[in-house]
């Protein structure tokens, strides 16, 4: 398999974030830039772009979920060979508060958006790669995107200055079969673009529909250390750098990170592989109900929670007497 072209982009203090509300302290991000870039590590995601003027409950978020670049000086007075990559919501982020990447701690600025919102994340990469950024779209929740919608959304992707796009199994629901579809369709319609490829952890399917993606051509492909991520979790970072044909990249640093910080962040937060994603995933459903179940004291129950998934019927309130 060749391998040579893939680029590994670490989402796990953006992604992670999404686990502990992106309670990480500066001390655990400076050590895990390290390690990514003594790793080789391509691009680090540190976080959201987004504006907290525009989203509740920013007071109450870590810094990393509305990045701010003097912040972010402090943080990593001296980059090192991997680049710094953010990301942005449609409607979460006011392009004024997006300094010139020229002075900027940020390199890459990947906008999520849904397919019937394509338009204006593209209004975004616009502005981002006027900006002097390189720019991404990732389009979300594809287990659920129209053909026809996607095809519109290809027309106007062509057409724009974004440098990469998104295949991004959002639910965990994909397969390899699946990868193979979507990459070739991506790849058809839009021939000028390099891709990238989001996958989480549902069914166990993270790794392997990351390797199916790399095999196809795909250059971006998404991460996280220990697969820390939203719900089940990421493909884990370690495991791309064991395994990708690349000499650059080394496991030694990032297994060392681990050790020394993961380990105590995974007891006291929980993601990866649950029964319940597994319900969702398989269900190609959100994982927010996945999450309220763990979150419940029922959260062992997979079979009532499987039933209540895949019953039908509405449950109405009783009749007043």
């Amino acid at each position: 398999m060749k391998t040579n072209h893939c680029k590994i982009v670490d989402c796990t203090i953006r992604d992670g974030g999404l686990v502990n509300n992106w309670e990480f302290s500066v001390e655990f991000v400076q050590n895990l830039y390290a390690a990514l870039n003594d790793a080789g590590v391509d691009y680090m995601e540190i976080g959201y772009k987004n504006s907290p003027k525009l989203l509740k409950g920013a007071d109450e978020a870590g810094p990393w979920r509305f990045l701010d670049d003097d912040f972010l000086r402090k943080v990593i007075p001296q980059k090192g060979s991997t680049k710094l990559s953010a990301l942005v919501d449609i409607g979460r982020v006011d392009e004024n508060d997006i300094l010139p990447r020229s002075e900027s701690m940020i390199d890459l600025i990947r906008v999520a958006c849904y397919s019937k919102d394509v338009d204006k994340g593209l209004d975004l990469v616009n502005t981002f790669h006027k900006l002097g950024y390189e720019t991404s779209i990732n389009i979300m929740a594809l287990s659920n995107v129209m053909e026809n919608d996607l095809v519109e959304a290809f027309q106007m992707i062509k057409a724009s200055p974004v440098d990469f796009v998104y295949v991004v199994d959002s639910y965990g629901s994909l397969d390899h079969n699946d990868i193979h579809f979507l990459v070739d369709k991506f790849q058809t319609h839009l021939p000028n673009k390099r891709l990238g490829v989001h996958t989480h952890n549902n069914m166990q399917l993270a790794f392997s529909n990351s390797l199916v993606a790399a095999e196809k051509g795909v250059e971006l492909l998404d991460a996280s250390v220990y697969g820390m991520g939203r719900g089940a979790g990421n493909c884990p970072t370690e495991l791309l750098l064991t395994h990708l044909k690349n000499s650059k990249y080394q496991l030694r640093p990032v297994l060392s990170f681990i050790e020394n910080y993961m380990l105590s962040v995974r007891e006291k937060w929980e993601w990866g592989y649950l029964i319940p994603y597994l319900v969702t995933g398989t269900l190609d459903e959100h994982p927010r109900s996945a999450m309220a179940l763990l979150a419940s004291p029922e959260r062992d129950r997979y079979a009532e929670f499987y039933d209540r998934m895949t019953t039908p019927e509405v449950n109405f309130n009783q009749k007043r007497s």
